[in-house]
């Protein structure tokens, strides 16, 4: 079982730059691919990428490819989602999730754990 706590969240002007930090617990975290997804007031949540446990293979939602990257340190237990050239589009709740030994896909269901969520807000 693993417990995330995501950070980094707050209000920036549209161009600039965010980097979000997701913690976990546990000893087994190599083990977990993480996925961040995003909720905007009423919207549907969606994926917006994912890490896999074994490799760091990536995948990208296509609104963010090429602005947002995420990375991984498993010493530290943290997954960084650094996202750059902002849109008001990208305002919503950023929340990551774990999947023991997943394949990183885009739905929400195959992920196991959640975090509760940290709001970004990008002004025009």
């Amino acid at each position: 079982q693993v417990q995330l706590v995501e950070s980094g969240g707050g209000l920036v002007q549209a161009g600039g730059s965010l980097r979000l930090s997701c913690a976990a617990s546990g000893r087994t975290f190599s083990r977990y691919t993480v996925g961040w997804f995003r909720q905007a007031p009423g919207k549907e949540r969606e994926f917006v990428v994912g890490i896999r446990w074994s490799g760091g293979r990536t995948a990208y939602a296509d609104s963010v490819k090429g602005r947002f990257t995420i990375s991984r340190d498993n010493a530290k237990n943290t997954v960084y989602l650094q996202m750059n050239s902002l849109k008001p589009e990208d305002t919503a709740i950023y929340y990551c999730a774990a999947d023991y030994l997943g394949f990183g896909g885009a739905g929400s269901g195959e992920y196991d754990y959640w975090g509760q969520g940290t709001q970004v807000t990008v002004s025009s």
